[in-house]
C-alpha cells in the first residue's frame, strides 16, 4: 500500500522539531541538522521538491538567553525567535551550500494564509523558489505573532503549508518511531497505518513535556486530519533514524502512514476549512445536519438552533450538530445578530457554494 500510495511524489512538505534541531544545551544539534540537509539535497538530485518546516527558532533562542524552560511571557518568547532565528538559517545555509544548494528563510503568521491575496501571493513565492531549485525553510513569525495571530505549532503550520501548496506528501520528524499504541508499556508498538483518525487514534496522542516544544502527538494528529482531509498522505517518522527520508519516499516500512480521503477538498475549500479561526458557531438540528451532510443543501435558518460568537458576514463559523460536535465550516452570510434577530436575512446563512463538510 505504501509503495503505491508514495510511488508519484514529486513535491514533498518535511517538518522536524525543535527536539530534534537542538542537543541538550539548547544549542542547534549540528550533527542533526547536517544530516537532514544531506537527505533533503539527495531528494533534490533525485528530482524532487522539498519545502523544509523548521522548528528550532525558539529553543536555539533559549541556549543564547539563558532560558532551562520555554518561557511563558511572550516578549521573552519573541526575543528567543529573533535571536534564534538568525543562527538556525545560518546554519542551514551553510549546510546547504555544501550541498550546492541555496535555502531561502519564509516566515508566515496566520492572517498571511487567512487573508485571500496574501495566502495566493505566498504560494506563488513558494512555487517561483522550487522552480529556481531552491529549498525554502519556512517558519512562524514568532517573533511579532500573539495569540491571535498564531498557528498555533508548526505542525499545524506544515499541514497548511502542504494544503496552500499543493504538496504530494507530509513527513512530519519527530522523535518517536511514529504513532504508537500503548505508549510507555511493555507492549507498545507502533502503528504502520492509519486508515482513518477516529476518537480511537486521537485517544493514543498526547501531548510534550518538552522543556522546548509544544504541542506533542496531538497536534501531528491534528495536522493529520487537515491534509488527508485535503487528500494528501501523512507519514510521522523518528528523525534521528539514518536516511529516513529516503526510506519514507521509497514506501519501506518506517514510521506510521495515514491514508488520504478519496474526497479531497479543492483549493477554495480548503482555504475555507482549514485557513481561517471560527469567529462564532451555529447548532443546527438534525435535519438541517443531515441536508448538509448528505444531501449537499445549504444552511438555511429553520434548521439553526443556536448561535454563538460575535461575527461578521463573511466570517466563517463552525456548524455543529446538537451535541456540539463540529461536523462544517462555512463563510456566514450574515452577520451574528442577524442570525439571532431571525429576521431580514438571507434565504441560506450559509450558501452551500461556502460550505465544507469536514
Amino acid at each position: 500500500m505504501r509503495r503505491e500510495l508514495l510511488k508519484c511524489v514529486s513535491r514533498i512538505v518535511v517538518k522536524v522539531g525543535t527536539g530534534l534541531l537542538t542537543d541538550e544545551k539548547k544549542r542547534p544539534d549540528l550533527a542533526q541538522m547536517e544530516s537532514l540537509v544531506e537527505q533533503i539535497s539527495k531528494l533534490r538530485r533525485a528530482g524532487r521538491e522539498v519545502v523544509l518546516v523548521s522548528s528550532g527558532a525558539v529553543g536555539s533562542g533559549m541556549g543564547i538567553l539563558g532560558f532551562d524552560r520555554r518561557p511563558s511571557e511572550l516578549a521573552e518568547l519573541q526575543a528567543c525567535a529573533a535571536v534564534g532565528q538568525s543562527r538556525l538559517m545560518a546554519t542551514y545555509e551553510r549546510f546547504f551550500e555544501g550541498f550546492g544548494l541555496h535555502a531561502a528563510q519564509v516566515l508566515l503568521t496566520h492572517e498571511d494564509l487567512r487573508h485571500h491575496d496574501r495566502h495566493l501571493n505566498a504560494r506563488n513565492t513558494l512555487i517561483s523558489l522550487l522552480n529556481h531549485g531552491v529549498v525554502p525553510i519556512i517558519n512562524e513569525n514568532d517573533a511579532v505573532s500573539f495569540t491571535e495571530l498564531k498557528f498555533g505549532d508548526n505542525d499545524t503550520l506544515s499541514a497548511l503549508v502542504a494544503c496552500l501548496l499543493p504538496a504530494d506528501l507530509l513527513v512530519i520528524l519527530t522523535s518517536v518511531d511514529g504513532l504508537i499504541h500503548d505508549f510507555g508499556k511493555a507492549a507498545s508498538r507502533t502503528l504502520s497505518t492509519v486508515e482513518r483518525i477516529d476518537d480511537a487514534v486521537e485517544r493514543l496522542a498526547g501531548g510534550t513535556t518538552s522543556a522546548t516544544a509544544v504541542g506533542g502527538m496531538a497536534t501531528k494528529i491534528q495536522a493529520g486530519k487537515i491534509v488527508v482531509r485535503s487528500g494528501i498522505p501523512l507519514v510521522i517518522a523518528c528523525g534521528s533514524k539514518k536516511n529516513v527520508l529516503d526510506r519514507v519516499v521509497g514506501g519501506q516500512e518506517e514510521g506510521t502512514v495515514f491514508i488520504p480521503r478519496k474526497d479531497r477538498l479543492r483549493g477554495r475549500k480548503r482555504w475555507i476549512a482549514f485557513f481561517h479561526q471560527p469567529k462564532g458557531s451555529l447548532t443546527v438540528d438534525e435535519g438541517a445536519r443531515r441536508a448538509l451532510r448528505e444531501e449537499g443543501r445549504s444552511l438555511l435558518m429553520p434548521g439553526i438552533t443556536r448561535c454563538d460568537g460575535n461575527f461578521s458576514a463573511g466570517d466563517v463559523v463552525r456548524i455543529c450538530d446538537r451535541n456540539g460536535t463540529e461536523f462544517a465550516r462555512g463563510m456566514a452570510a450574515v452577520d451574528a445578530d442577524g442570525v439571532r434577530a431571525r429576521a431580514g436575512v438571507p434565504k441560506a446563512v450559509v450558501h452551500r457554494d461556502n460550505l465544507v463538510v469536514l
